[in-house]
């Protein structure tokens, strides 16, 4: 994983993953595309990972996390790290 002061999640491809370290949890992201993400890391609103969205897809250090889930907004505690993961490219053999 790669650390970064902020990402924008709308660049990132399908099968990327976010690690997000606020001030009171920390949440792990899998980006499913076109918005779609799956989160997990509160223990009351997705302590499993959880379908959602996001509502502001720049993850920064210093600012709230923001994401719905089930239609529902969730705003974090100020964001303290965020690493990034790119999804390895398929080894295609000839």
């Amino acid at each position: 994983m790669t650390s970064a002061e902020y990402v924008d999640c709308t660049g990132l491809p399908a099968g990327s993953r976010v690690d997000v370290e606020t001030k009171n949890r920390h949440y792990q992201i899998e980006c499913l595309g076109e918005g779609a993400i799956r989160i997990s890391g509160h223990p009351d609103y997705c302590p499993t990972p959880m379908p959602g969205r996001f509502v502001d897809p720049l993850i920064e250090r210093g600012r709230h996390l923001q994401f719905l889930l089930d239609r529902r907004p969730v705003t974090t505690s100020r964001v303290v790290k965020v690493r990034v993961e790119r999804p390895k490219s398929p080894v295609s053999i000839h």
